[in-house]
């Protein structure tokens, strides 16, 4: 079955930067399972709490909702762009912050919003076993591996065979095969960029897109764009096979019966972006954000993630649906790099890039 992905595959598959004022989007719903670092219902918390995040949130709002009751909390949803937005609009507003509690910030911009301060010092009682804080302020959320993915259908057509790693993926024999999109317009676009430089280095991943652009890399502004128009695999008239997107897509592209997908993500060219949650500095209610915070560490906010934000819990203990199991494993070894060198590095490193591959 070709289902169509929208909402968070999204929500770190962001399409690229939201053009003049934010995009605000309210939810006066409320949530779901009860904290683990303040208990429900804290007298200190009251009143309204408002969540910025980006403009993919799509938590199932029946989760909100039992939020609210058990808390007595009203929550509005602000959206303000991809991650890349959000950290700047939060960032120009740190003195006049536009809410409580924040949730949508990657490791691509992380180190900035802790050098500006944007968030406070917070630790939930509740932090899953492995779950690593960023500057003891913010807490991660859910996770998701940027990868190439592939029509496994075209390949098995043509008589090739599937590439498997960055260098198969510069090979003539791929050429005019893959779509990638711009890490300078969107997130998924920057996490693979990353993906290059934690493999080939500072000094060398530009001789890398030289060749990728010499093979015929073909560069779009969005994920949507680069998946449903010009994938293959998307099931919509793509002529591409090779696409960027996510490790978990595969999930969406199941047969009927569900025996098998029709695409795969290739694991050996991955970056894992983490989404974090914290508590904006100078909010109006830091009590019913630190609430929000903790909400969206329990059970069953974790466990809903996949469905809803089509990302991996951060709580690695929480069962996944079967069809992740089975068709959405995630990178043994992603590639890496420090987040402190993405943020002293980053915009060089995208002008270095657009300069190599657009010219």
């Amino acid at each position: 079955m070709m289902l169509r992905l929208s909402g968070a595959h999204g929500g770190t598959i962001h399409a690229g930067p939201v053009a003049g004022a934010l995009s605000v989007a309210l939810l006066l719903a409320g949530c779901g399972g009860g904290g683990s670092g303040s208990d429900a219902g804290d007298p200190s918390a009251s009143g309204t709490v408002t969540l910025v995040t980006h403009d993919s949130w799509a938590l199932d709002e029946k989760l909100v909702d039992r939020f609210e009751q058990e808390s007595g909390l009203t929550v509005e949803v602000s959206a303000a762009g991809d991650a890349g937005t959000l950290v700047n609009q939060l960032v120009l507003t740190k003195d006049a912050p536009l809410g409580d509690a924040v949730f949508g910030i990657d490791n691509s911009f992380a180190s900035r919003a802790l050098e500006e301060g944007v968030v406070e010092e917070y630790t939930p009682e509740g932090l899953p076993d492995g779950a690593e804080q960023l500057g003891a302020a913010l807490t991660p959320i859910d996770q998701g591996d940027v990868c190439v993915n592939a029509d496994e259908a075209w390949f098995e057509k043509s008589g090739l065979e599937v590439p498997k790693t960055l260098d198969d993926l510069a090979d003539p024999k791929y050429r005019d095969l893959l779509v990638v999109t711009n890490p300078a317009t969107s997130s998924p676009g920057l996490a693979f960029l990353l993906a290059t430089i934690g493999a080939f280095g500072e000094d060398g991943f530009e001789d890398y897109w030289t060749s990728l652009a010499d093979n015929g890399v073909k560069v779009a502004d969005s994920w949507e764009d680069a998946y449903y128009v010009d994938f293959s695999g998307a099931g919509e008239g793509g002529e591409r096979p090779l696409a960027l997107s996510y490790a978990t897509s595969p999930a969406f592209t199941v047969n009927e019966d569900g025996s098998e997908s029709t695409t795969s993500a290739l694991l050996e060219t991955c970056f894992r972006q983490v989404e974090y949650a914290g508590v904006l500095a100078g909010s109006d209610n830091p009590e019913g954000a630190r609430e929000l915070v903790d909400f969206l560490l329990t059970e069953d906010v974790q466990s809903a993630l996949p469905e809803s934000m089509y990302m991996y819990p951060a709580d690695s203990s929480v069962e996944l649906p079967a069809d992740w199991q089975k068709f959405a494993p995630q990178a043994d070894a992603p590639f890496e790099v420090d987040p402190t060198e993405v943020s002293e590095h980053r915009d060089e490193w995208i002008e270095r890039w657009t300069e190599t591959v657009l010219g």
